[in-house]
Parts: structure tokens; C-alpha cells; sequence
């Protein structure tokens, strides 16, 4: 019996080390690269001695911003966001009541027959809670589609594979043409619908993170 409780509580810990490793591993395919559904063939150029030949334009003729399905862009990562929550409530209540004894008994239980009873309830509570995140950075993302307004809808990830783990860096979202500079850069703080994700496993992530035995006992508590 004990050697079967000690290979389950084994296994146990084994399948709670894999479950983060194969949860980011899942949402990783979800960024894979996305290529042009058509491959366009080079067009060829004349060798005329002209930097502006008209096919495909000179070098400082074209535009180099992404703008087609299977472009890339950089993204300047300039996130930072502080909150503060401050509330606080107070309640009270007091009842009270008195019974005179009828007239005829008085004389049988004196003056201490009267009865006076009360209750007082009362309540004052406090809470707050303050938040501050920053990350900056930059990440190349690829346009993966064209909407119907000219905007572009941008999906990128960064893998960073360390000694004890993997980092990454996931970043989805809309961005107008114009927003990208003549560099084929564009800030975070333009990305409507944007959805930044900073996660990691490993053991520099499991460090972090309460043990399964913790979190069972966390949500069974009482207290």
C-alpha cells in the first residue's frame, strides 16, 4: 500500500512538471509563421543603366512598410501600466427592547420582573491593492491578414531557449499603415486589440509558481 502511494504521488509530481511545458508548447503552434497563399515570381529587370528601372522600382523608389499577407514588421514593445484600488465599508445596527410585567404580578416579582434586552451589531472593513507592470523591447511580427478598411492584423512570437527553461514573448493585434514608419517599425501603444503575453516554463517558472499540494490546500481552506 505504501509503495502504491508513493508511485502516485511520484507520477503525480512528474505530470505536474510536464502540464505548463505542453501548454505553452500548444499555444506556440498557434503563431506559427504565416506565408502568401501564392508565391509572386520576381519580375525581370533590364539592365538599362537606370536606377528607377519600372520593374519593381529603384532602391530608394520602393516602399520597404509592410503591407501584404506574409510581411514582417518590428514592434516596439513601450508598455507601462500602475493601478491603484483603494475601498472601505462600514455597517451598524442596534435594536433594542422592554417588557413591563401586567400590573397584578408586580407585587409577586418586584420591580425586577420588568425585562430589558438589546442587540448591537456593527461592521468596518478595508481593502487596496496596487499594480505596476513595464516591459519594453522590440519583436518582429508577420501581417497575417488584410481587412476590408486597409488595416493589417499582426501576430508574432519570440522563443527565447535558456539553461533551465524557455521564454516567450507572444504579441497579437491591428495596426493602421500608417502607424508603421519609414524604418517598418511601429509602437505597441498603436496596436488596437492588442493581446501581449510574458510567460515562460522551467524551472526558473515553477520557482515562482505554489506547488499542486499548495494550491489544494489554498482552495480547501477555510480561512
Amino acid at each position: 500500500m505504501t509503495r502504491s502511494l508513493f508511485k502516485s504521488i511520484l507520477c503525480i509530481l512528474l505530470l505536474s512538471g510536464c502540464v505548463n511545458t505542453y501548454v505553452e508548447e500548444k499555444a506556440s503552434l498557434e503563431f506559427e509563421p504565416i506565408y502568401p497563399a501564392q508565391e509572386f515570381d520576381k519580375p525581370n529587370r533590364n539592365a538599362n543603366g537606370s536606377i528607377y528601372a519600372q520593374a519593381g522600382g529603384g532602391l530608394f523608389a520602393t516602399d520597404r512598410r509592410a503591407q501584404n499577407v506574409g510581411d514582417i514588421l518590428t514592434v516596439n514593445l513601450s508598455e507601462q501600466f500602475s493601478a491603484k484600488k483603494a475601498q472601505s465599508a462600514t455597517s451598524g445596527k442596534t435594536d433594542g427592547f422592554e417588557v413591563t410585567v401586567p400590573l397584578g404580578l408586580q407585587n409577586n416579582l418586584g420591580t425586577a420582573a420588568d425585562l430589558t434586552a438589546g442587540t448591537k451589531q456593527s461592521f468596518s472593513g478595508s481593502g487596496g491593492a496596487t499594480q505596476s507592470n513595464s516591459l519594453t523591447g522590440k519583436i518582429s511580427v508577420t501581417v497575417i491578414r488584410l481587412l476590408d478598411n486597409g488595416n493589417l492584423e499582426i501576430m508574432g512570437q519570440k522563443k527565447l531557449t535558456l539553461n533551465n527553461g524557455n521564454e516567450y514573448i507572444r504579441l497579437s493585434g491591428v495596426i493602421r499603415p500608417e502607424d508603421i514608419s519609414a524604418s517598418n517599425e511601429v509602437s505597441s501603444n498603436r496596436i488596437a486589440h492588442a493581446s501581449i503575453t510574458y510567460t515562460g516554463t522551467g524551472d526558473v517558472h515553477d520557482t515562482n509558481q505554489p506547488g499542486w499540494l499548495g494550491k489544494a490546500l489554498r482552495v480547501v481552506s477555510p480561512f
